[in-house]
């Protein structure tokens, strides 16, 4: 075979898989430059029908893909050259898997001869990802007797992270030289329809529904009206995760469960637990899920086991809505009205209560800033908040609002690629405001390459405390000495983040109060662009404001009567 028909084939190869990739649903594609990937690069670019977006950073790029595919509800895909550059994209690769986001996850590789001989910049990349994705396929090196698979290989991959139990894939794709050639005619369509699985049997019947039920709603609901009508009708209150898209002005919505739970009260009386989704980030209601006696029926799509603490009596492998709506028709309506009651007066005065704590600070507090970023995005657009202590001051003090739709990378609960992931959903076409501390920002500066180029509406509003702010709860802070613990978990660094920000050429707004920061987000995403809101807090008065809420929110759940029948 001569050079030359080496670059028609992985031209022609290239298009074949972008043409059938797109046939299936492909809109978005990260492309991380480099030499050996250069034939499916330009085959993405070529085809026109898929936008494509450069990042210098391969880390960065893979979770920024991951972005795009939260906001869009459809697979992105992600290409690297090969070595290490592929590795890169294991951290977005493990929160795929674990969050179930659709990631096509595209390696270009050198060809078998050239493999575990001491070719530059070759590494094993097959089955690199291990476990982590759906599918791992080593495709052969282009050539005529392969043309008639090219497309079933694209099919076959692009059902494997968008089907019905979504995730990574990765398509590992040797390519030997030259790199460059004009493709030739594509091989015919091939019109074999996908299988898909239908997500609709259960696996146990949890049996009648008792009068004194909870339901905890967590991400991944695919039919939020259906939930909150399942609720209304039962008459049970709702613990909405934020990232659920429950937390809405409903009145079976309970925005503070975390701190309901933290004092006995009408949690000891709930008969059936039905959760839908993932489990929410407050470690109370986790440990009080664990340790409830009640029924614990949980209901996914994929039948994934989401039970860290063996607690559930029955998997039910439905969607959120089909569930709810099958419940709806069979059930008799509300006999008990006040057991929501209980739930919602209880959590209307913790609401308040949290509201006259923070109204009464004069400076930056953590959960004040959480409060008004939530309430400051503008209806329709989305929240990227990060781990640590960002998603807990978000779920644990903010209030129930309409029109808002909240995404965290809770999957592996990791912290980088966080600003790459914003920056993924804000190229979504929705204006997106991220809530992150300083530690998470400075794993993913890279995010910013180039930011300011790419035409999106992102706020991004940095806690700063100077470190390792979530360790300041941990039992650790008091047990060690004080220099040990801010050399190990304190870990201050020093860095001017408003110089950094201004060195990738983006505004800077140093915030005085949380008021201030809403206000700022409000503006940024009316006016437009990437803006970047600095708030900065102390880590131990942190802890202080955090426990002030803690026993305010608790002291006005127990005087409603919260501890009695």
């Amino acid at each position: 075979m001569t050079d030359e028909d080496n670059g028609v084939l992985n031209a022609t190869f290239c298009a074949t898989l972008v043409d059938e990739w797109v046939r299936n649903g492909l809109t978005d594609a990260v492309v991380c430059p480099g030499s050996r990937s250069t034939p499916m690069a330009v085959a993405l670019v070529a085809d026109g029908r898929v936008r494509v977006h450069v990042h210098h950073d391969e880390r960065s790029g893979s979770f920024m893909a991951l972005g795009l595919a939260r906001a869009t509800g459809r697979a992105a895909l992600v290409l690297s050259t090969s070595g290490t550059a592929a590795v890169e994209f294991h951290p977005a690769v493990v929160e795929a898997e674990l969050d179930r986001v659709p990631l096509l996850v595209v390696t270009a590789d050198r060809p078998p001869r050239l493999r575990g001989i001491g070719a530059p910049q070759t590494i094993d990349q097959v089955d690199l990802y291990g476990s982590a994705v759906r599918l791992s396929v080593d495709a052969p090196v282009p050539a005529s007797s392969n043309r008639s698979t090219w497309r079933a290989l694209a099919m076959r991959t692009w059902w494997a992270t968008a089907g019905a139990d979504p995730g990574p894939v990765h398509c590992n794709l040797p390519f030997d030289e030259p790199l460059v050639g004009v493709p030739a005619d594509l091989p015919a369509l091939d019109d074999s329809e996908h299988a898909v699985v239908d997500p609709g049997d259960p696996f146990a019947d949890p049996g009648p529904l008792p009068e004194r039920g909870l339901i905890i709603a967590g991400s991944g609901i695919d039919d939020v009206d259906a939930v909150l009508l399942l609720a209304e009708t039962l008459g049970w209150p709702i613990l909405a995760d934020p990232r659920s898209g429950c937390r809405v002005e409903h009145r079976c919505v309970i925005a503070h469960g975390d701190t309901l739970l933290r004092t006995a009260g009408a949690q000891r009386d709930v008969e059936m637990i039905i959760r839908f989704g993932a489990l929410p980030a407050s470690k109370v209601i986790g440990e009080w899920v664990g340790a409830s006696s009640a029924t614990h029926v949980h209901i996914d799509p994929t039948a994934a086991v989401i039970d860290p603490s063996r607690s559930v009596t029955h998997r039910i492998r439905q969607t959120a809505g089909m569930y709810a709506r099958s419940i709806i028709e069979i059930v008799d309506g509300v006999t008990r009205p006040a057991w929501l009651e209980r739930w919602r007066r209880a959590d209307d005065a913790v609401e308040e209560a949290l509201a006259v704590v923070l109204a009464s600070a004069t400076s930056i507090t953590e959960p004040g800033v959480a409060r008004n970023v939530v309430a400051a995005v503008p209806a329709g657009g989305t929240l990227v908040v990060s781990s640590s202590m960002p998603i807990r001051d978000v779920e644990w003090f903010s209030a129930r609002r309409d029109g808002l739709n909240v995404v965290s990378n809770r999957g592996a609960n990791g912290i980088d690629g966080v600003v790459s992931t914003a920056v993924g959903v804000a190229l979504s076409g929705i204006p997106t405001a991220l809530l992150i501390g300083d530690v998470a920002f400075l794993h993913d500066t890279n995010g910013l390459l180039g930011l300011d180029a790419r035409g999106v509406d992102l706020c991004i509003v940095v806690v700063d405390n100077d470190g390792g702010g979530i360790f300041s709860f941990l039992p650790q802070a008091t047990v060690l000495e004080p220099a040990q613990f801010e050399q190990l978990f304190g870990t201050p660094h020093g860095v001017d983040l408003a110089m950094l920000a201004h060195a990738h050429g983006l505004p800077v707004l140093e915030a005085s109060d949380d008021l201030t920061v809403g206000l700022a987000v409000e503006a940024s995403l009316a006016t437009g662009g990437v803006h970047i809101v600095l708030a900065r807090s102390n880590r131990t008065d942190n802890v202080a404001v955090h426990d002030s809420l803690h026993q305010a929110g608790i002291a006005a759940a127990e005087a409603t009567g919260w501890a009695t029948a």
